[in-house]
C-alpha cells in the first residue's frame, strides 16, 4: 500500500506537470547584431516567444570605395540583423514599413513552416505595420529576405539576412563567431561625376553583376575592417548567400575547413576537411576551422573574376610562428 508521503509526492508531481504544461511561454526580446558580429549563444532552458523588430527602409550608403547606392534595407543595414533563436521558439515578428517611396515590403523566413515563409502574414505598407508568429521547427542556419514582387529586385537591393535556429542544447563552443553574407548588385553605368549608382533590373535579368560583395560593401572586410582571431582558436563563420543569381564557391585561402554544415543544416553531422563550400543563392553554410599559422588569410568566392568585383575579405590571425608546418627559405628546410 502506498504511504501518504508517496501519495502526496505523486499528487505534487502531477500538479507540477500540470502547471508546467499550462504555464505561458517565456517572452524575450531578440538580441540583434550587425555583420560581421553575431549575438550571444542561446542559454535559455526552454523555448520562448522571441520578439523581433524589423523596419524596411531605404538608405544611401557606400557600395564601392568611390560610389554610394540607394539600398533597400532591414533596420538600415545590409545585410539585415543576425537573428539567433532555438528550436521550439515562436518568432514574433513586427515589421514596420518606413519606405519613403511608399513601397510595400515583407519577410520570407526560410526557417518558417507555412506559405511564403510567413511573407503573406508579414506584408506591411507605410502606416500599417505587420505582425505574425512563426514557430521554429527545424534547426539550422537560414536566409530571410523580402518577397514582395518583383522579389528579385528587393533581394538585389539589399533586403536579406540570416537567422540561426539552434538545436535544443545549442552548438559546441566556438572562440570566435562571424556573420558574413555574399550578394550581387546590378547597377547602371555611372555617368561622369555621379556619386550614387542606380539599380538595373535588366542587368539582373542578364545575370551580369557590377559588384559581388561580402556584407553589402566592397572592402567591407579588408584591411582595418578585417576579422580577427588567434592561432588555436575555434573560429565559426555563419556564411549566407543572398544571390539573387550566383552560386558562391566560398574558399578560405590557406585553410582546410574542419567542419562544414552544408546548406546550413544542423540535423546531420557536418562534412570534414573541405577546401571550398559551395553555397547556392538563398542558402547558407556554417564553417568551422582552427588557424594554426599566424598571418593574414583571405577568403574569396573562388569564381575568381568575382574578386575584382569585390568578393574578397580578410582574417588577421595573431600568434607564434608554427615552423613545423610552414617554413620560409630563410628559416631553412625541416630537419625531420
Amino acid at each position: 500500500m502506498k504511504t501518504i508521503h508517496a501519495i502526496l509526492a505523486a499528487a505534487g508531481a502531477a500538479a507540477s506537470l500540470q502547471f508546467a504544461v499550462a504555464a505561458p511561454l517565456l517572452r524575450v526580446k531578440a538580441e540583434l547584431s550587425w555583420a560581421p558580429n553575431v549575438p550571444s549563444p542561446t542559454t535559455r532552458p526552454q523555448p520562448a516567444i522571441v520578439e523581433v523588430d524589423l523596419t524596411a527602409e531605404r538608405k544611401v550608403m557606400r557600395l564601392t570605395p568611390w560610389l554610394d547606392y540607394d539600398f533597400w534595407t532591414f533596420n538600415g543595414h545590409v545585410p539585415g540583423p543576425f537573428i539567433r533563436a532555438r528550436v521550439g521558439d515562436w518568432l514574433e515578428v513586427h515589421l514596420t514599413d518606413a519606405d519613403t517611396n511608399g513601397m510595400p515590403h515583407n519577410v520570407d523566413f526560410h526557417a518558417a513552416t507555412g506559405p511564403g515563409g510567413g511573407a503573406p502574414l508579414l506584408t506591411a505598407v507605410p502606416g500599417t505595420p505587420a505582425l505574425a508568429w512563426l514557430k521554429l521547427v527545424h534547426p539550422g542556419l537560414f536566409v530571410y529576405h523580402c518577397a514582395v514582387p518583383p522579389m528579385m529586385d528587393h533581394i538585389a537591393n539589399g533586403m536579406y539576412g540570416l537567422i540561426l535556429v539552434e538545436p535544443p542544447y545549442g552548438l559546441p563552443h566556438a572562440d570566435r563567431e562571424f556573420y558574413v553574407m555574399q550578394s550581387e548588385f546590378y547597377t547602371m553605368e555611372a555617368p561622369a561625376g555621379a556619386k550614387v549608382l542606380e539599380f538595373s533590373h535588366q542587368r539582373g535579368l542578364d545575370e551580369h553583376p557590377s559588384v559581388v560583395a561580402f556584407n553589402g560593401h566592397v572592402a567591407s572586410l579588408m584591411l582595418q575592417n578585417a576579422l580577427h582571431a588567434e592561432t588555436g582558436e575555434r573560429v565559426r563563420i555563419y556564411f549566407g548567400n543572398a544571390g539573387p543569381n550566383l552560386t558562391s564557391s566560398f574558399h578560405l585561402i590557406g585553410v582546410v575547413m574542419d567542419h562544414v554544415y552544408e546548406a546550413g543544416g544542423l540535423a546531420e553531422p557536418p562534412a570534414h576537411g573541405l577546401q571550398t563550400a559551395l553555397v547556392g543563392p538563398g542558402s547558407a553554410a556554417i564553417i568551422e576551422f582552427t588557424p594554426v599559422v599566424p598571418g593574414t588569410y583571405e577568403f574569396v568566392d573562388h569564381a575568381m573574376f568575382r574578386v575584382e568585383k569585390g568578393a574578397i575579405g580578410q582574417i588577421d590571425v595573431g600568434g607564434s610562428p608554427k615552423m613545423d608546418v610552414y617554413r620560409s627559405q630563410q628559416q631553412g628546410p625541416p630537419k625531420e
